[in-house]
Parts: structure tokens; C-alpha cells; sequence
């Protein structure tokens, strides 16, 4: 039995239908299912059963012998959301509680940390344990990460193996419910469907041109590649880097989204909004330099590939993964 929190949401979805192709079906979803619009992103899956998120630890505990593996994916993710209490609830109390449960029972863990606790990038982004304690993320969501990878690594008790994924700029299927928190290209995608142009944020810093601010993005289908791999149990246990390792410009990315719908290119600049202006990261590049030695090798899938995927056969077509 292998339990996915957030198995409703855009990556754990999508790690789900990664399992599912490598053959496991003892799986068990865990999210809050009121939202309906979630539906399509779990409904035909395999799945043994749903557990409402608040009902998590009681099924664990009724059903200890069977667990193999925990995926905590699961998490509030706004990064617009200034309530503190929201990530305190959600982010650290609640995984506080399925470290504990699988510290305890000897169940392996791997869980959704994110590039978000890197901050304005001034220490790098390097995935080194040392590094960690000194790292400054710009939102209360990139704060609750942060304070959780520095509780991990201070448990005296710990999973048997576990693995905290730093996240980096995630796109792909199955995120059509996220609102504006969205991927780029997923915006980019229904402006140029609805207005034959895209809007990026102009640069507010010198040594930056208009839409040559830089992230690192990562196609969600490299995400449950990385996340099947660790689950074989050969990797140390630690924090992970989960990024592509290569920095791309949003004019790439726009350009990128222009040629998969074989549409002229017409880009438009706007300021970034005042209210996050001084939290905007002008540039992340995850080190992928600690996974690699581990061993995975696999070819992180190039931003124009992904795109091209993404819209042609998802967008396009309104389909999930």
C-alpha cells in the first residue's frame, strides 16, 4: 500500500499516473475532495480508497502492517496567502504528524519541500544539509517549507529513508484547477488562445532585460520519474534539489508556448505588481548535483520539449494525465 496526500492536486496527480504505469495499484488517495473541479484529476486511477486529509492518521494507524510508502505531496501552496496560521495548520502541524507516524512504524517517506525557501537565491541554490539553517524564503508559504526541512534534520527520529523534494518551477497536466497559481505556461497558453498576445513582468532591476528574469522549470512527468526512482530505496536519505538544473528565461518559455500553438509571436510588458515586487526571484537554478551522484541519469526534459507536449497533447485536447 503506497499513500499520495494531495492526490487530488496537480503533482501528486500526475506522480499517481506515473505509479500507475509502472504497475502499482495498492494505492491510496488522500486530499480534501470537496473541490469538484479536483475530480478528473484522480477519478479512473487506481485506488483502493479515499481518506479525507483530516482523517489520515487514524487510517494509517488502523492499517500499520500494510503501508510501504508514503508520498507526502499534499500542502497549501499560495504564495499570496499571508495567514500564517493556514501553513501552520497545514504545512508544518500536519506534517509534523506523518513524519512522527512514519518515524515511528518504520515506513520510508519522501515529501514535498520547495525552491521557495531559497528566498531572493543571494546563498545559491545548493541542496547542502549546512546550508539549509541559513536560508531566508520571501513568503510565509517558502517560510513553512523552510521550517519544516530544519526540523527534519534535527529529528533524532527519522523514517527508515526519507527524502524532502525542493520543488523548483513545476508545469504540466493536471493543473487546470489552480487558479492563478498556475504554471507560467499555462497562462501563456489561454492569453495567446484569447487575446494573440502575451504579457510577461518587465524587469524592475538593471542587470535584468524585460523577460530575461530566469527559473528553473521542471516538466511534472521528470517529477515522478525522480520520485519513482528514490522510492527503490538505493539513495541516502536528505533534501533534494528538484529542478531541471538549467535556468531558462520567461521569453524563451513564451516563445516556446507561441511555437507549439503555431502562432506568431506578439509579447507585451507589464510591471510586476507592486505588492510583490520586492519578493519577485529574478532567477533560480536548482544544483542537481547531489541526485545525480546517487545516481539517477535521466535527461531532464528541455523546456521546449515539455511545452510542446504539454500544449499539444493536454491543453489542447483539455485532457489530464
Amino acid at each position: 500500500m503506497i499513500i499520495i496526500t494531495g492526490a487530488a492536486g496537480f503533482i501528486a496527480s500526475c506522480v499517481v499516473a506515473g505509479l500507475a504505469s509502472k504497475g502499482h495499484r495498492s494505492l491510496v488517495f488522500v486530499d480534501d475532495f470537496s473541490r469538484k473541479e479536483k475530480e478528473a484529476n484522480y477519478v479512473g486511477k487506481p485506488c483502493i480508497v479515499l481518506v479525507e486529509r483530516e482523517w489520515l492518521i487514524d487510517f494509517m494507524q488502523d492499517h500499520v502492517s500494510e503501508i510501504e510508502f508514503v508520498l507526502h505531496l499534499g500542502a497549501r501552496t499560495d504564495t499570496a496567502e499571508m495567514n500564517w496560521n493556514v501553513f501552520l495548520e497545514l504545512n508544518l502541524l500536519y506534517s509534523k504528524a506523518v513524519w512522527g507516524f512514519c518515524a515511528d512504524n518504520g515506513i520510508p517517506l519522501i515529501y514535498a519541500s520547495s525552491a521557495a525557501t531559497y528566498g531572493d537565491g543571494s546563498l545559491g541554490f545548493s541542496d547542502d544539509h549546512a546550508l539549509v539553517p541559513s536560508l531566508k524564503p520571501l513568503n510565509p508559504y517558502g517560510q513553512s517549507k523552510q521550517d519544516f526541512d530544519v526540523w527534519a534534520l534535527r529529528q533524532p527520529r527519522k523514517p527508515p529513508f526519507w527524502a524532502g523534494l525542493k520543488f523548483f518551477n513545476v508545469y504540466g497536466p493536471n493543473e487546470y484547477h489552480k487558479g492563478r497559481m498556475a504554471s507560467v505556461v499555462f497562462h501563456a497558453y489561454h492569453q495567446i488562445l484569447e487575446n494573440g498576445c502575451l504579457k510577461l513582468f518587465k524587469s524592475h532591476r538593471p542587470d535584468y532585460g524585460d523577460g530575461e528574469q530566469k527559473r528553473d522549470f521542471i516538466y511534472v512527468k521528470d517529477i515522478a520519474e525522480v520520485i519513482s526512482f528514490l522510492m527503490g530505496k538505493t539513495a541516502e536519505s536528505g533534501i533534494y534539489n528538484l529542478g531541471s538544473g538549467k535556468a531558462r528565461t520567461f521569453l524563451d518559455l513564451g516563445k516556446g508556448v507561441f511555437r507549439a500553438l503555431g502562432r506568431q509571436e506578439r509579447i507585451e510588458f507589464v510591471d510586476t505588481p507592486a505588492d510583490i515586487r520586492d519578493k519577485y526571484q529574478y532567477f533560480t537554478e536548482a544544483d542537481m548535483s547531489k541526485l545525480r551522484r546517487q545516481g539517477y541519469q535521466e535527461p531532464f526534459t528541455s523546456l521546449e520539449d515539455g511545452i510542446h507536449d504539454y500544449v499539444v497533447n493536454y491543453l489542447r485536447e483539455s485532457k489530464r494525465l
